[in-house]
């Protein structure tokens, strides 16, 4: 049997959905006309979504996503931490290098969470909250790479070492010293989460990469990505 639903709220969140798809907001009579309702029904969406700081209307009158979806986004960080530790700390023990789920944040990579290996006794110090430019670094290129895979085009890897493992997708991308002198980089995307754009990789002190790393954070970010959806 089909639970009963609220098809208010059902309006607001494909309200929502609608202007997090576009850049440059969404007119009343745009929305009404893609939820299949008249004006009206939309202009008190919208008005209670803006006492939420959910939706805000610039001066020409287009809706687009406002501030408050930031603060609730900033609350998903911790479940993701949860669900992803497990997979990062056996990555970490495994491998003996310390391992981190790293999200899209703007224009930069963030790391969001970050697991040290027990047993070495030397590591690389990489904590959360560390930010970084998309386009440097293991964890930032895998998610270029990941992104380019999904559209299917190809992702820029000046510097990076890019491995495929199946020939449809990269699996795992190796750096050396694009953030930190003697350190070197590998990351696997995660794919296959809905709204989550992100990778899984490690960071060690060493000038090559052993070669089951890769293959081992591949699997690492495929748990990781289950552990997710």
């Amino acid at each position: 049997m089909t639970a009963e639903t609220s098809q208010t709220l059902d309006r607001g969140l494909r309200v929502l959905k609608l202007l997090a798809d576009t850049d440059h907001g969404l007119t009343v009579t745009e929305l009404a006309n893609k939820l299949g309702v008249n004006r009206t029904v939309v202009y008190r969406l919208l008005a209670t979504l803006e006492q939420h700081a959910l939706v805000r209307r610039d001066m020409g009158g287009r809706a687009r996503v406002g501030l408050g979806v930031l603060r609730l986004a900033h609350r998903v960080h911790p479940l993701l931490r949860e669900a992803a530790l497990p997979a990062l700390r056996s990555l970490a023990e495994d491998i003996g290098a310390t391992a981190h789920l790293t999200l899209v944040d703007g224009n930069e990579a963030l790391a969001v969470a970050v697991v040290e290996p027990s047993w070495t006794d030397y590591h690389v110090a990489y904590r959360t909250g560390f930010r970084h430019p998309l386009d440097r670094g293991a964890a930032g290129r895998a998610i270029l790479a990941g992104r380019a895979a999904f559209v299917g085009g190809e992702a820029p890897a000046d510097g990076a070492e890019e491995r495929c493992s199946d020939g449809h997708r990269p699996s795992f991308v190796l750096t050396h010293g694009e953030l930190e002198a003697g350190a070197s980089g590998a990351a696997a995307p995660l794919m296959g989460v809905s709204g989550v754009e992100g990778s899984v990789g490690v960071v060690m002190l060493a000038d090559t990469i052993p070669e089951r790393v890769g293959p081992r954070v591949v699997d690492a970010a495929l748990e990781v990505a289950d552990a997710l959806r």
